[in-house]
């Protein structure tokens, strides 16, 4: 007996350490992608396209997991999250792997939108998971971990990938995460999967089916701005129009649902609604440094792709110390305190990188990146508390996906925006008469400029309401 009570209390611990490793690899892969970003000028010379094909890099992998990420987290909570991170394991490693092996800029278009499936598989149910591995009342420690671990892998990917692109080419971004992938996936198989009731395996198709196409007409219209002096504004209400139908459909489905994927009743809480708000806001605002930065990283001669990719991951450095002590700030202070904090921290941060010289002052710009970094994984950490006690632990798969849909929602939209608005103002600085490096420079700083301004006018905003912030918390 006592033999057996031992065992016991020494297999819980282990477990839990075997379930977070397996989590935090499998979840990894996802933010390790920050490494093609490094590789961005290396694809599109050797592919030979413009570099304004590199967004589309980003958006068939992005658009792909956002779209169906609510509804994979839905089918976490129905048959089991760790069915479904296994599922989407398999996925990445083959996505990967077909990636390592593309032979022209279509095909790797295509892979990527499979690696988008995959990863939409993992990341849906990875923030469920590592909070199960936790009592309830540890909750605000597993957020902190989650972020903790997201931020690791964005910030080891620069740095993995300027390594690898030396030592070989810009394939090895992808490939080295096949081993990952395989190590997460034999370690999931030792987490019990969660015994699920029959009786509530019902699935609404009819909503999933509505949410995806309105999830992607609504990015394909905020991407098609690109091509309206080519094609004039037809794709954008063509898209247009196909939201609003979805939406509508969408609604009115769930409205009716006995289980719908998302209880609409939730969106009744202003706070749910601007936290969300800010979410998607604060990630398409902050991807303009991964997003830029390293063009003009690549235009300087005297920065090797290795110091490149440092300076890329010093944000997520940031992000990753804020999750370190994220769970001992939610437990000091209210966690819409936090949240508030997070986004002031960022917009000061991006907007003091656009106020440095590009040309040389790059420990400064260093300095601003990692001041950002920091603010983004504070918002991140209490943005997930926040969310997954809003709604019923039944439906943790279905916040967790909230948490990560708002993220890439807001990824999409700052590549299309961010660089429509880089675009512009090149035009009207090129107008001025400068020369190509001064105009280059100057957009640079101007983007940044706006970035961070756009946040701080959105808290500015969000202070005729101040119980938002600084009432009583909604969790």
């Amino acid at each position: 007996m006592k033999h057996t009570l031992v065992r016991h209390t020494m297999s819980q611990p282990l477990a839990r350490y075997i379930g977070l490793s397996s989590i935090s690899t499998g979840v990894m892969i996802g933010p390790l992608d920050t490494s093609v970003n490094i590789a961005f000028p290396h694809i599109v010379t050797d592919f030979n396209e413009p570099m304004e094909m590199t967004q589309w890099v980003v958006i068939c992998y992005v658009l792909t997991y956002a779209s169906l990420m609510l509804i994979f987290g839905k089918l976490g909570d129905l048959y089991g999250q760790r069915r479904i991170f296994c599922i989407g394991l398999i996925a990445s490693i083959f996505a990967l792997l077909l990636i390592s092996t593309a032979d022209s800029f279509n095909l790797l278009l295509f892979f990527r939108f499979l690696q988008g499936v995959g990863i939409g598989l993992v990341t849906s149910v990875a923030p469920a998971m590592m909070i199960a591995l936790y009592p309830e009342e540890k909750r605000a420690y597993a957020v902190g971990l989650f972020t903790l671990f997201f931020a690791l892998g964005g910030l080891l990917g620069p740095i993995i990938g300027g390594v690898l692109i030396n030592l070989f080419d810009w394939r090895a971004v992808f490939w080295f995460r096949i081993p990952i992938s395989f190590l997460s996936l034999i370690l999931v198989l030792f987490i019990p999967n969660k015994r699920i009731d029959p009786k509530q395996t019902k699935f609404d198709w009819v909503g999933a089916i509505s949410l995806v196409f309105f999830l992607v007409a609504c990015l394909l219209t905020i991407n098609q701005f690109h091509s309206v002096e080519r094609q004039g504004f037809w794709p954008v209400l063509i898209y247009a129009s196909v939201a609003m139908i979805s939406i509508y459909v969408f609604v009115r489905q769930e409205r009716r649902a006995n289980d719908p994927i998302l209880d609409l009743k939730i969106f009744s809480n202003i706070n749910f609604v601007i936290i969300n708000l800010a979410s998607c806001l604060l990630y398409s605002m902050t991807f303009s440094v991964i997003l830029i930065i390293p063009f003009l990283l690549y235009k300087t001669s005297t920065i090797s792709t290795n110091e490149a990719g440092f300076i890329l991951s010093v944000g997520f450095i940031g992000a990753s110390l804020a999750g370190l002590i994220s769970g001992r700030l939610i437990g000091a202070l209210k966690s819409n305190y936090i949240s508030f904090l997070g986004i002031l921290i960022t917009g000061i941060g991006l907007s003091l990188i656009g106020y440095t010289d590009p040309s040389t002052g790059l420990f400064w710009m260093i300095l601003a990146i990692s001041l950002q970094g920091i603010g983004t994984g504070l918002f991140q950490s209490s943005y997930l508390f926040i969310v997954t006690g809003l709604l019923p632990v039944s439906q943790r798969g279905v916040s967790g996906s909230i948490v990560m849909l708002t993220r890439t929602i807001g990824v999409v939209s700052g590549v299309s925006m961010l660089t429509l608005g880089f675009a512009w103002l090149n035009k009207i600085n090129q107008e001025t008469g400068i020369n190509p490096d001064e105009v280059f420079n100057k957009s640079f700083q101007q983007i940044f400029v706006l970035a961070g301004g756009v946040l701080l006018l959105f808290l500015l905003a969000t202070l005729t309401k101040p119980t938002i912030w600084f009432g009583k918390s909604s969790e």
